[in-house]
């Protein structure tokens, strides 16, 4: 495999992966010049923070005040505001061992930034190693309490990007159950069940073959763009979900010690800007596979908690484990 990478917000640019005949495959989209990637808003390949995926009408009360954040998103605030940590350039730091070689990336988000409280030291790790495991590994500390929810945006498509839309992947997620959203694809605070629903993934179903069911969940969001609620342990690393690509015969396994997946099947995907290789995104060219807390959890004291108080450190790791069948 080979990972390419930017110090520009953290982002993934390149992941070449070796197919059933051993033909590197770049699996993530992206663009071939920086003046792209800053005026990029689909997020592709970034750094997410402070906080991934919503918080309603960017506002939220931690311990009896009221924080007022950025809205980016209409009315309400979206992966860190307007100038999220995929827009901020990393200091960063290359290393090898034995078993692998990735490169440590370092931000510190100030105090008010983008409206939130506190001084925020964070650290990802990007790996590749010999068994083809491209691994993510984020350590933050703060200095004053602040909700921190942090992933990674890259877009896959596993016949390789740029090749068309990726309905025909064959998709598990290991969750009973969704954040339901509303119109504002937003947390109500229920947790469904998907089962009965075209939400169920418990057994590997073509991403496509009910994206467009008249359901109610599916309408809102225009496909997919859910969060999953895992079934495992917290903190346990723990499989989330499997790709397949018949073609390529390429598949993913994710493994997270977060509690949830957002799945977002890149409904909104256009083809504003050139990709790599002069390459159209159209509509679902890719999929991101977030993982992370869930949307709003600062509003939602019954969804596990996203704040981070000081002389606390948060340690979260994800896996992408590849293959070729």
């Amino acid at each position: 495999m080979r990972l390419e990478l930017l110090d520009y917000g953290a982002i993934v640019r390149c992941l070449d992966v070796p197919d059933r005949h051993g033909r590197l495959l770049d699996v993530v989209l992206g663009y071939d010049d920086l003046a792209s990637y800053e005026l990029d808003r689909c997020y592709i390949g970034a750094a997410i923070g402070r906080y991934a995926n919503r918080i309603r009408g960017g506002t939220f009360i931690l311990d009896g005040r009221r924080y007022h954040l950025s809205t980016n998103d209409g009315l309400h605030h979206l992966h860190g505001g307007e100038r999220g940590f995929g827009k901020v350039v990393w200091r960063a730091r290359p290393f090898e061992d034995a078993e692998t070689v990735g490169v440590v990336l370092e931000h510190t988000s100030q105090n008010g930034d983008e409206g939130y409280p506190g001084h925020l030291a964070v650290q990802i790790t990007y790996a590749l190693s010999t068994s083809n495991v491209f691994s993510v590994d984020y350590r933050a500390t703060a200095d004053h309490p602040t909700p921190v929810n942090l992933t990674q945006h890259a877009y896959f498509n596993l016949s390789g990007e740029g090749t068309g839309d990726v309905l025909d992947h064959e998709l598990t997620i290991h969750a009973d159950s969704f954040t339901e959203i509303d119109s504002g694809l937003l947390p109500t605070g229920t947790l469904a069940p998907v089962e009965g629903t075209p939400l169920d993934f418990r057994r590997a179903e073509r991403i496509g073959a009910r994206i467009r069911d008249s359901h109610e969940q599916l309408r809102i969001a225009q496909g997919y763009d859910h969060n999953f609620v895992l079934a495992h342990a917290r903190r346990a690393l723990s499989p989330a979900a499997r790709i397949f690509e018949p073609a390529s015969g390429l598949a993913l396994e994710v493994f997270t010690t977060e509690p949830g997946m957002q799945f977002y099947s890149g409904n909104f995907l256009e083809a504003i800007l050139p990709g790599k290789h002069g390459h159209r995104y159209e509509r679902r060219a890719g999929f991101a596979l977030e993982t992370q807390h869930f949307p709003d959890s600062p509003n939602h004291p019954e969804f596990p908690s996203t704040i981070l108080r000081p002389g606390d450190e948060l340690r979260s790791r994800t896996e992408f484990r590849f293959s070729a069948q």
